[in-house]
């Protein structure tokens, strides 16, 4: 298993300006790559192999115009290369969308393999840099002297501060103990999540919050000539506030799937289309500021590090419109119904609520549990613990 440590960072002047030299042979290799590959499909019809891009890169440097590719760490232009190769082996597979140019504007970056830093006795020495890079080690449970990265990656974001990420393997973390229970989760907008518990987990809205302030720090920006040292310390404001943003909601997320996989044994949740449901104007910004997507992330790699079973049931399940009581199928219920009594069993229900008891049951399905109780059993799965999708339930027909 692979384990990443972001840390701040603080350079020097000699080594911002070394790093910041490297982001630019970076950009300019990924971009030349990159136009290049485009123009070799779509105006010769064959396509660039890694090989040829690396020869190609050889050959930059040797010209005039190019050669000062030469002057910075040869690894991290190389690393640009194998990564816009996996970036078109994920876009030909259905993983990611089409390649795209990097400015310079946005978050710059540089991965340097063993041979490019030398990491000892907790001091961190990258190539064509002389003294030490200093940085702030913050996990009290790893033991920095004894650290030993298989890559490390130098970061400067939009708002100007710099940090180094160390990638270290590690082996698999022992399973947490059973916890002898299984909860479904129905995520929503006004209440973030709602377990089969009937815990609600409040939407803290981070967006929300800082929208009056992003709003007139932009204003602002705007009004400044483009180019100029005062747009760039506007920019920089508007930077600030969205990491603000980005920080508070990663660290919510990141307690809220913690707490919930030390909680359960089994987690069952939606398989939500989230890139499909922001398309809503309406709700677009509110679904992206709840993170859905990251939040399944965190759920996925928590709950294969804990050794616990993580299920996704098929987005098109009626969980809102089926009683978890009687099973009885709604023909329609509008969003606005937060509460609705069964015509059949006349049973009152919370609409989240209800829909989290559905999605445990839909997800004991999937899972092979038992419908019953799973309290006290060891429901974790045998194998690799990949997410698994519920089919899509047809409501029974009842007879005259």
């Amino acid at each position: 298993m692979r384990t990443a440590y972001k840390c701040r960072a603080y350079p020097n002047p000699q080594q911002a300006a070394i790093f910041g030299r490297t982001f630019g042979c970076v950009r300019v290799v990924w971009n030349k790559t990159l136009a290049e590959r485009r123009h070799a499909w779509y105006i010769e019809g064959t396509p660039t192999t890694y090989k040829q891009a690396d020869a190609a890169l050889t050959a930059w440097k040797k010209t005039e115009h190019l050669a000062f590719l030469s002057e910075v760490s040869s690894v991290p232009l190389q690393q640009a290369l194998r990564h816009q190769h996996t970036a078109f082996a994920n876009f030909f597979a259905g993983r990611a969308r089409y390649p795209r140019f990097k400015t310079r504007t946005g978050r710059q970056s540089a991965h340097y393999t063993r041979s490019a830093f030398r990491m000892h006795g907790g001091e961190l020495r990258m190539a064509r840099t002389t003294a030490p890079l200093a940085f702030v080690w913050s996990f009290d449970e790893v033991d920095l002297a004894t650290l030993d990265p298989t890559m490390v990656v130098i970061s400067r974001e939009p708002d100007g501060r710099w940090y180094v990420t160390f990638a270290v393997d590690t082996g698999n973390p022992e399973p947490l103990p059973v916890a002898g229970h299984a909860i479904g989760i129905d995520l929503g907008v006004k209440d973030f999540a709602v377990t089969s518990d009937g815990e609600r987990i409040a939407n803290p809205h981070h967006l929300e919050r800082k929208a009056a302030n992003l709003a007139r720090y932009q204003r602002r920006m705007a009004r400044k000539q483009p180019g100029s040292i005062n747009r760039r310390k506007a920019k920089a404001k508007v930077a600030r506030t969205c990491r603000k943003v980005r920080n508070a909601r990663q660290d919510f997320l990141h307690r809220t799937s913690t707490n919930l996989v030390r909680q359960a044994d089994v987690i069952v949740i939606e398989d939500l289309a989230v890139a499909n449901m922001v398309k809503n104007r309406s709700l677009a910004r509110a679904i992206s500021d709840c993170g859905w997507g990251e939040f399944r992330r965190q759920l996925e790699y928590k709950a294969a590090r804990a050794g616990r079973v993580l299920v996704m049931i098929d987005r098109w399940y009626p969980s809102s419109k089926t009683c978890s009581a009687c099973g009885h199928l709604l023909e329609k219920l509008s969003l606005s119904t937060r509460h609705w009594t069964c015509p059949g069993c006349r049973t009152r229900h919370d609409r989240d609520h209800n829909a989290a008891k559905n999605i445990l049951a839909a997800g004991r399905a999937a899972a092979g549990a038992s419908p019953g109780d799973v309290c006290g059993a060891d429901v974790r799965r045998q194998g690799p613990s990949l997410p698994q999708s519920a089919a899509k339930q047809k409501p029974l027909r009842r007879e005259p």
